[in-house]
């Protein structure tokens, strides 16, 4: 099997009429289709699909079960700075961050659903030269 690499991720959120502003008019992500209960967006050559889905209230014991994490996106350095403040004059939740790890600019920061998104300016080789 060749994988030549991430295709896309699809998120479940609990309202697209409330998720559909915060990735469309907020991050800057192109919409390229909406159904009834998806969307499709497109952010460079990243895509990603929002599904809408009844989404039970996470409890304590659920935080720490398998699933995703969070899901990275890629950044220019030089565009880092001015979204990482984006982020953080319009009070967007954000988890860790800004901060320089992992060999390039990190930030971490929650959706409306909690659903944890990271800008990072580095390469997984420049995370491996921290690391190992």
């Amino acid at each position: 099997m060749k994988v030549r690499g991430i295709n896309h991720a699809t998120l479940q959120v609990a309202s697209l009429e409330r998720s559909l502003p915060f990735y469309v008019d907020f991050l800057g992500m192109s919409l390229v289709h909406r159904g009834s209960k998806d969307v499709y967006l497109e952010w460079g050559s990243a895509w990603i699909c929002l599904l809408e889905r009844p989404v039970s209230p996470r409890s304590a014991e659920s935080v720490n079960t398998a699933g995703m994490d969070h899901m990275a996106f890629s950044i220019e350095e030089a565009d880092f700075h001015e979204a990482s403040k984006k982020l953080l004059d319009a009070g967007v939740s954000v988890v860790r961050g800004p901060v320089y790890r992992g060999g390039g600019w990190s930030i971490n920061f929650l959706d409306p659903d909690g659903i944890e998104l990271e800008l990072f300016t580095g390469s997984l080789a420049e995370r491996m030269k921290v690391w190992t």
